[in-house]
């Protein structure tokens, strides 16, 4: 078995019965159920929802993505051993810790295997929910050259890099292009207020105004969740970003609720606390990554500047990553998921052949 083996590195070519394109992202490919074997998965195995919800595969990949391109290693390491894995460990343990509180349900229904999740199809809320206790990254740059307003929101004179800030600060983006909204640039990933969702609350898919303010309270109520639990792992979030969606439950009323993934090194930064009350940030986040991408590369400009984007693909395509700095990178994502799980995750041998295996003998989902 050789590293390479055990990463799934390609995920968009299962052959999974579907009669829908499969949509592959930079990590994640959804494969969506026949109707037929929707409804028979409801029925088998009894999930609280409606009996005609469309239901989806989702499988996670081991790609290692960051500044919106796809790296790749040395030797065929086309992913990061582990890192699917971790992802979804920590999504599951985060997402089941919400339910147990009362906050929201999740779009995830089943977890056939470490690297796949059965989601109930969700509307999506057209907003990137970042929510911030320190200020660092992109806010901290802005900040440093004068900036003191972000998302509609005043930062008081003095602050710090990296220092914790006053409060919970809620600074949204646009999730995908929206046109013809004032006030809003017609760009993916740009900065929004509390006043833009406001004035156009239908368009970035709230079913009702009232829907604002509980997606604002699910996303402090579930920052609040995942930062205490970090803390008592002397861990500090730093910053994340959620997702909402709408779903039918089974009585066919509507409610929001969590979707994609929370809490995960992919998503949000996670500092180790003894660190960073020394004077060091040491990152157990994909936020490492960048930096060391920041740092290796001669002109980092290509990767900051939104308008050089071609010749950034092609430094993803043209050069692979030494060994050392994947496997750098799975030991921080699996060493922050094994804290907050409490346990070792045992990576598959064949992750690929695992998959088609359980998804044809426990649920009957593979084409013949």
């Amino acid at each position: 078995m050789t590293l390479a083996t055990q990463v799934l590195a390609v995920n968009d070519d299962l052959p999974i019965r579907t009669d829908l394109p499969v949509h592959s992202g930079k990590v994640r490919s959804v494969y969506w159920l026949t109707a037929d074997d929707s409804a028979r998965l409801i029925r088998e195995k009894e999930y609280p929802v409606a009996a005609d919800t469309p239901l989806a595969i989702m499988v996670i990949s081991d790609r290692i993505s960051a500044f919106d391109c796809i790296w790749h290693g040395e030797n065929g390491l086309d992913g990061v051993p582990g890192k699917g894995a971790a992802l979804n460990a920590i999504s599951n343990h985060w997402f089941s810790l919400f339910k147990q509180q009362g906050l929201a349900d999740s779009h995830i229904l089943d977890i056939p295997h470490p690297l796949v999740w059965i989601v109930q199809k969700a509307r999506p809320v057209k907003i990137e929910a970042i929510a911030r206790q320190y200020i660092t990254g992109s806010m901290w740059r802005a900040y440093s050259k004068g900036e003191r307003e972000f998302c509609g929101i005043t930062l008081p004179e003095g602050l710090k890099k990296d220092q914790k800030l006053p409060e919970i600060l809620i600074t949204p983006s646009t999730k995908g292009v929206l046109t013809g909204l004032a006030g809003v640039p017609e760009a993916d990933d740009v900065n929004i207020s509390r006043a833009d969702i406001e004035r156009h609350s239908h368009a970035f898919g709230f079913t009702k105004p009232d829907d604002i303010n509980l997606y604002e309270t699910l996303l402090k109520q579930g920052f609040v969740v995942i930062s205490d639990a970090l803390a008592a792992l002397d861990q500090i979030f730093v910053d994340t970003k959620f997702e909402f969606g709408y779903v039918s439950a089974a009585d066919g009323t509507e409610k929001l609720i969590y979707m994609d993934e929370v809490g995960t090194p992919d998503s949000s930064r996670i500092w180790d606390g003894a660190s960073w009350r020394s004077g060091n940030i040491v990152e157990q986040s994909k936020e490492g990554f960048r930096q060391w991408l920041l740092n290796h590369f001669p002109d980092a400009d290509i990767l900051l500047n939104k308008d050089r984007m071609p010749e950034r693909a092609a430094l993803a395509h043209d050069n692979a990553l030494p060994t050392n700095v994947m496997m750098d990178i799975s030991r921080t994502y699996l060493g922050i998921a094994e804290k907050v799980i409490g346990r070792k995750i045992t990576l598959s041998a064949n992750p690929k052949a695992e998959i088609i295996q359980v998804l044809d003998t426990q649920y009957g989902l593979i084409a013949k």
